[in-house]
């Protein structure tokens, strides 16, 4: 069996520098699974299909299995199926002849002739459109594939890995994937945890991304404080990797820490996680009224805050009536703007003051339900 190097091995594969491994497995036993796993499937060569939420780092996963790989060596082809239009995939996957069709003056290889001994990476698989499915099977069926415009066919030494965000088997359900398909790609699975599962990790990836941007943009940023990594383990991460990732990117540029974290609270607040149980009925109808009512609660709280509780302005900025406005407050709960006022002063030790009102106006507003 391969042993891992101390660094991924990106002099063999094509493409941007992978991370050193302890930045990629971390610590958690789900991701040691992972890396179990993905040294056991790289040795074969059975098709891998890596599965996980967007921003998990599934391509890193991808070009791992190709560096383990025995075609270590060859070419790492990644194909970005829903990048490419369906009329213009068929050409990318098989490649054209000279006069195939209307402006192709010259033969043109495919990304299978690409990858030839290497590896085909098919990332977000399952956005591939349906005709194309078909053609792809043949493919991993016969290692043979005709050019368009072509009269013969041509065989291939590839290795297939594709990724998907998608819960396939659904998919397969409704007729939006094959089903031969998907047990030709799903040799050995791998699935991917979310970021929000492997918080312990994310201190470990915030200084590698730290350094990591500091060397690319020339600045000196300093680490997260203590608290800072605190908070962002406490964050939900719907975006996983890549949006941690994007956070650092932004405080390296503007080193800022409390605004980097500002802006990270501001999108956690938008969004909204149900508490799911799946060990008994689901119903759907209930879930989705709790979550408007969640999201009507956050904008509502906003809006009233922005307009210092004027009930009449947030309504009209809502284009709703002020008594729909009214019924909303007391249907959500929203608490009262002086507790979150007061609650604001204590977290930023500064003064807080509802402004360009007058001293009648100012304690009406205070009365007026708001959240933060």
């Amino acid at each position: 069996m391969s042993s891992w190097p101390d660094r991924a091995e990106h002099n063999v594969v094509s493409g941007p520098e992978l991370p050193p491994l302890d930045v990629v497995f971390g610590s958690t036993p789900a991701m040691e699974a992972v890396r179990t796993k993905l040294l056991q499937a790289a040795e074969t060569n059975i098709p891998v299909l890596i599965r996980g939420a967007s921003g998990t780092g599934k391509e890193i996963i991808a070009r791992l299995v190709h560096a383990n790989s025995p075609w270590r060596n060859g070419p790492f082809v990644k194909v970005n199926c829903p990048a490419i239009p369906g009329t213009l995939m068929e050409s990318e996957l098989f490649g054209y002849e000279r006069g195939a069709f209307t402006g192709a003056y010259n033969r043109k290889p495919g990304r299978f002739e690409a990858a030839n001994q290497g590896t085909l990476f098919l990332d977000e698989i399952g956005d591939l459109d349906a005709g194309l499915q078909a053609k792809l099977l043949q493919v991993l069926q016969d290692g043979k594939f005709c050019r368009i415009g072509g009269e013969s066919d041509h065989s291939v030494d590839v290795r297939i890995v594709s990724a998907t965000n998608h819960y396939l088997e659904d998919d397969m359900g409704s007729g939006l994937f094959r089903e031969d398909l998907f047990y030709r790609l799903d040799g050995i699975s791998i699935t991917l945890p979310t970021l929000a599962e492997r918080s312990v990790d994310i201190p470990r990836l915030v200084e590698y991304f730290v350094q990591h941007y500091n060397e690319a943009f020339s600045r000196r940023t300093p680490q997260f404080s203590d608290s800072g990594i605190k908070k962002l383990m406490n964050c939900q991460w719907h975006g996983n990797v890549r949006e941690l990732e994007n956070v650092v990117r932004r405080y390296v540029i503007f080193g800022q820490e409390d605004a980097s974290l500002a802006d990270v609270d501001r999108r956690d607040d938008l969004l909204y996680t149900p508490e799911i149980s799946l060990d008994g009925d689901i119903s759907l109808k209930q879930i989705t009224r709790r979550a408007v009512r969640e999201l009507e609660h956050k904008i509502i709280s906003r809006v009233l805050l922005t307009h210092h509780g004027n009930r009449t302005s947030a309504a009209r900025a809502l284009k709703i009536s002020y008594r729909a406005l009214m019924y909303k407050i007391r249907e959500s709960g929203i608490p009262r703007l002086r507790s979150i006022v007061e609650k604001r002063t204590e977290s930023s030790g500064k003064e807080s003051t509802i402004v360009n009102q007058g001293p009648a106006e100012q304690k009406h507003a205070m009365d007026i339900p708001v959240t933060d």
